[in-house]
């Protein structure tokens, strides 16, 4: 998806998160692990509230983790499904497809909230998770799984 206009964003809004957003997703498809790594601080604050025990600080750790996926997901894609910026703040939400060199399917789906500062990502807090396959859920809802019924 080629964004020259953030889907979500209003006609007002635009330069700093806006253009970083761009950036972002430009080198996530791009694979460009420099152009990616750019976008964060170096003192980058990384939170999964569902997933506290993932949270990590440093650009360096960026690096590592994205080097891992563009290695392991040779054609992994980043859909950039909305967007929206409120000062310092760009939320978005995403959709990753690929195949792992294993053959495996990954498909990633969710919202990550970004805060900017510096035309940098200062910290993001990711709500992201693994696309169900069809099926595999056993049709539960989100009522199941919150009562274990």
């Amino acid at each position: 998806m080629n964004v020259s206009r953030l889907p979500g964003m209003r006609d007002d809004q635009g330069g700093g998160a806006e253009d970083l957003v761009r950036r972002l997703h430009a080198a996530m498809n791009a694979h460009d692990l420099g152009a990616f790594v750019a976008c964060f601080a170096e003192d980058y604050d990384s939170a999964q509230p569902v997933h506290p025990e993932r949270a990590f600080r440093g650009s360096a750790q960026v690096r590592a983790n994205w080097s891992a996926i563009f290695a392991d997901v040779p054609d992994f894609r980043a859909e950039l499904v909305a967007a929206d910026v409120a000062g310092d703040t760009a939320w978005t939400e995403w959709r990753w497809p690929g195949t792992r060199a294993d053959g495996g399917r990954m498909d990633v789906a969710g919202v990550m909230v970004l805060r900017v500062r510096d035309d940098r990502i200062a910290s993001a807090r990711l709500y992201l998770e693994p696309v169900d396959d069809a099926g595999e859920a056993g049709g539960a809802t989100l009522v199941e799984d919150i009562t274990e019924r």
